[in-house]
């Protein structure tokens, strides 16, 4: 593997989600744990399965891999870093202010930017702290999808801005907290990041146009603040022993084709192409295979399944016809990083459009291509994008221009300075948010959410928003918030998408019971490129095949309205391609 040559100290895996990162990442750490390196597995992203590929509980706390002597691994959870870092600045102080100086602290230190600070917080740490890093030999990154991951690697540049050019203390750091602590501890963590010699990025991509445009995107991005140090994965092409079926050909052609017309920015990198094994990556033996080629599928002794009609005969389009019996409402299309609920949303967008819908098909994900699936467009559609830049300048202006209005020239300089917080994108991004869900009451609005971990941060900040509504108003007025309307059935229908494979079925749950606790309850089930829907005659895919069928039926007795997409020969990019997800009886898109 190119990109394991010479291995710097840190090693960060990235690329839009669903790819496989976690995968490669923790292949890399077992690998070079293997070599004899101390080496620290680290996830950043909020909805890690770091833990189910190795089977493991980790959680935040370092937790060494049994059967892997060296390696450890670590899970950022927002929450319990958010939790331990309110008690590092609350704990010195908690015997010596009065209880309402404390209560006041700690309500400073209670939103979604204090669970984002803190979770940034340890992660500058492992890059600038000796005292944390020091005992291993490398430490291996496993980084949410793309658009969080971007927001997290810039964060020590914007928060070292924010110190140099700032006044005050800005409350999510703490009001105690020591700005020079801070200060220092970003910059090097700014210097680790762009010094080539201890720090390589790996982009992880399928062979897919939209996954490696998205890489291009993200790679250009981090080359801005200095991170330069790229090699490239394509992970899962499919092997040459896979055979030459009418299904395997026209999917390898497209991989090929996908691969020979790499976008510039990314075919000057050193590349590498990992096989799509027939079985999933979950625990050590599958994931010493990843790096080696197959010579035969392996039998796995599971029954063909490619040709069940129940696999077959579960169309999207029952659930379009469901959703529209209601005239209007909000469709949240939720799930992993790259299941495929952008073109879920985008399908159950235009299938709505063309039966005579207004329809407003939007997107939260900071690493939207939208556009790139729609490619098109339909009478009665309107697509947008809360973009995170868009959503704070707005914000920004609307704050001076209402609550600064009646300042001084101190106090709006103030202000201004306040709002320069990198915080304040969470604050704008729920905003337009809001108004989204407001809209859902007269026209379908259908949202195609960012990965599961950075929208359970957005539904913090909704649940924040309504404690602090029912704080301040009490059982005096009646009143209604976006997190109000997310739990009725009647405003809001969640659709869960996955794919047939363990971590994304694992993870999908997981979303149905963190959606419970915020009592919102999911309304329907996609299980998107099956390849047992895709009635496959290869036995390598076969064998794939056999392999999803536990598992749509473990999602079946989740749900009694699942819908199963099939494996399309061409990608679903385009409204007359999406159309065909929809279509009475499955169509080759």
């Amino acid at each position: 593997m190119k990109f394991l040559e010479n291995p710097p100290r840190f090693l960060f895996f990235t690329g839009k989600g669903g790819v496989g990162k976690t995968s490669v990442a923790c292949a890399t750490a077992l690998t070079l744990a293997q070599e004899g390196k101390r080496v620290l597995l680290v996830s950043t992203d909020p909805a890690s399965n770091v833990g189910q590929v190795f089977g493991v509980t980790i959680g935040n706390t370092v937790t060494p891999i049994p059967l892997a002597p060296g390696l450890s691994a670590l899970e950022i959870d927002p929450e319990q870093a958010a939790a331990a870092y309110r008690e590092r600045i609350i704990a010195p102080v908690r015997d010596l202010l009065p209880a309402e100086e404390i209560a006041g602290i700690v309500e400073s230190l209670s939103g979604s930017c204090t669970t984002e600070i803190a979770s940034f917080d340890e992660f500058t740490s492992l890059l600038a702290d000796e005292t944390v890093f020091g005992a291993y030999d490398h430490i291996v990154f496993d980084t949410a999808p793309t658009g969080h991951t971007i927001r997290l690697l810039q964060l020590p540049g914007s928060w070292t801005s924010f110190l140099e050019a700032g006044k005050g203390d800005p409350s999510c750091l703490g009001p105690l907290s020591g700005l020079d602590k801070h200060r220092s501890m970003y910059a090097a963590a700014v210097d680790a990041l762009t010094d080539q010699t201890r720090t390589r990025l790996v982009l992880v991509a399928r062979a897919q146009a939209s996954a490696l445009a998205e890489l291009e995107r993200t790679y250009g991005e981090l080359n801005q603040i200095g991170i330069t140090s790229g090699s490239l994965v394509v992970n899962g092409v499919l092997p040459d022993m896979v055979g030459d079926d009418e299904l395997t050909m026209a999917v390898r052609a497209r991989e090929r084709a996908v691969l020979d017309a790499l976008p510039e920015t990314l075919s000057v990198l050193p590349l590498d192409e990992l096989e799509l094994k027939a079985f999933n990556m979950v625990g050590i033996g599958a994931l010493e295979s990843l790096f080696t080629r197959s010579v035969s599928a392996p039998d796995t002794g599971l029954p063909d399944v490619s040709g069940d009609d129940d696999l077959v005969d579960a169309p999207l389009a029952a659930l379009v016809d469901e959703l529209e019996l209601d005239g209007h409402g909000l469709v949240l299309c939720m799930g992993k990083g790259g299941v495929g609920k952008t073109t879920v949303a985008a399908a159950i967008a235009v299938a709505l459009a063309r039966r005579g819908h207004a329809v407003h098909l939007t997107t939260t994900d900071p690493a939207a291509h939208l556009t790139e699936t729609l490619h098109g467009s339909v009478p009665g559609l309107a697509v947008s994008r809360i973009d995170p830049l868009e959503a704070v300048q707005a914000y920004r202006e609307h704050v001076m221009s209402t609550k600064g209005k009646a300042l001084d020239a101190d106090g709006r300089a103030a202000l201004a300075e306040d709002l320069l917080s990198p915080c304040t994108e969470e604050v704008a991004v729920f905003q337009q948010f809001s108004r989204i869900v407001h809209e859902s009451r007269r026209t379908f609005v259908v949202v195609d959410t960012a990965p599961t971990g950075h929208t359970l941060l957005l539904l913090d900040a909704t649940g924040s928003y309504h404690r602090e509504m029912a704080r301040q108003i009490g059982d005096s007025l009646n009143f209604t918030t976006p997190l109000m309307r997310l739990q009725d059935p009647a405003l809001t229908k969640v659709v869960l998408v996955t794919l047939a494979e363990t971590t994304p079925v694992l993870e999908a749950e997981g979303l149905a019971d963190d959606l419970k606790r915020a009592g919102i309850y999911p309304w329907g089930w996609v299980v998107n490129g099956s390849v047992a829907a895709a009635r496959p005659e290869s036995p390598f895919l076969k064998q794939r095949a056999a392999s999803e069928r536990e598992l749509i039926d473990r999602v079946r007795s989740r749900s009694g309205r699942v819908a199963v997409v099939p494996l399309f020969a061409q990608e679903p990019i385009g409204v007359d391609r999406l159309a065909g997800l929809t279509a009475d009886t499955h169509q080759s898109a």
